[in-house]
C-alpha cells in the first residue's frame, strides 16, 4: 500500500504551531492495522515525531527499540505489550534503548512522542491517572496529576481546568505543548477543542481559561528558547 510520510511536519520547535488532529486524515503505516495522524515529523519512517495512532482491534507492532525513548498516553481502549495492559488514561515512557513489543486485543487509539527524550534518561515509567488524585496548584480551579519531571526541567502532567478558571499571569513556563483531551481550552483568544494540539516556544504562552472546563495533556520546560 502506497502513503505518503511527511519527513517535514512543524519540525521547527522555536515557532507556534496550532493542529486540530480530528481533520487530519489517519495514514497507514508500515503495519497492517496501525494508522497514524501526524502532528510533528522530523525525518521519515525513522524520525523524531508526535502523532495520534489508532490501532485496529488484533493488530500488532514487531518488537522494536527505542533508541531515543517514547512516551505515550492512551486516548481509548488497552493498549498492551509484554510489560503489561495500560488502560484509557494510562501515561507512560520508555527511554532510550528499551525495547516492546507492543498490541491490542479490542483496538485503541494512543498520543505518542518518538525520540524525544535525552540519552541520559534510564528509568521507565507507568502512571495510571484513574488512580490518582489531582492536586491543587495555587491557581483558582486548576489542578494537576504529575506524570513526570526530568532534571532538565521538563515537566509532563493531566492538567484540569474548571468551568470558569483562568490562568492568565502565566509569567515564563518555558514553552508548552498541549493537547486538549477533553472539553475546551481558550488558548488566548483561540478557542481549542478536544483534539487540538499547541505547541508554543517559550516566551509566547498564552492565558488559559475554559468556559465549559477542559483535561489537558501538557508538557513544559522542553522547547529551545
Amino acid at each position: 500500500m502506497k502513503y505518503h510520510v511527511p519527513e517535514k511536519l512543524n519540525h521547527d520547535l522555536t515557532a507556534a504551531a496550532i493542529v486540530d488532529s480530528n481533520a487530519l486524515p489517519w495514514t497507514p503505516s508500515p503495519l497492517s492495522g496501525v494508522e497514524r495522524r501526524f502532528l510533528e515529523r522530523d525525518g521519515g519512517e525513522v524520525a523524531r515525531a508526535t502523532s495520534i495512532v489508532r490501532y485496529a482491534p488484533g493488530s500488532a507492532f514487531s518488537p522494536h527499540v527505542h533508541d531515543k525513548g517514547e512516551e505515550y498516553l492512551v486516548l481509548s481502549g488497552v493498549f498492551s505489550d509484554e510489560n503489561g495492559d495500560f488502560a484509557e488514561g494510562t501515561y507512560v515512557r520508555n527511554p532510550p534503548g528499551s525495547r516492546h513489543g507492543p498490541f491490542t486485543r479490542d483496538g485503541c487509539v494512543i498520543f505518542v512522542k518518538l525520540r524525544q527524550m535525552a540519552d541520559s534518561e534510564r528509568e521507565a515509567r507507568i502512571v495510571r491517572t484513574g488512580d490518582v488524585e489531582a492536586l491543587p496548584t495555587g491557581i483558582d480551579g486548576l489542578s494537576r496529576i504529575a506524570l513526570h519531571g526530568g532534571k532538565s526541567g521538563e515537566q509532563v502532567s493531566i492538567d484540569m481546568l474548571e468551568p470558569g478558571a483562568q490562568w492568565r499571569d502565566r509569567g515564563r513556563t518555558s514553552g508548552e505543548e498541549i493537547l486538549v483531551l477533553q472539553g475546551s481550552l481558550l488558548y488566548g483568544d483561540r478557542r481549542c477543542e478536544a483534539g487540538t494540539w499547541l505547541r508554543f516556544p517559550p516566551g509566547h504562552e498564552r492565558p488559559l481559561a475554559s468556559v465549559t472546563g477542559c483535561r489537558l495533556w501538557a508538557k513544559r520546560g522542553h522547547l529551545p528558547g
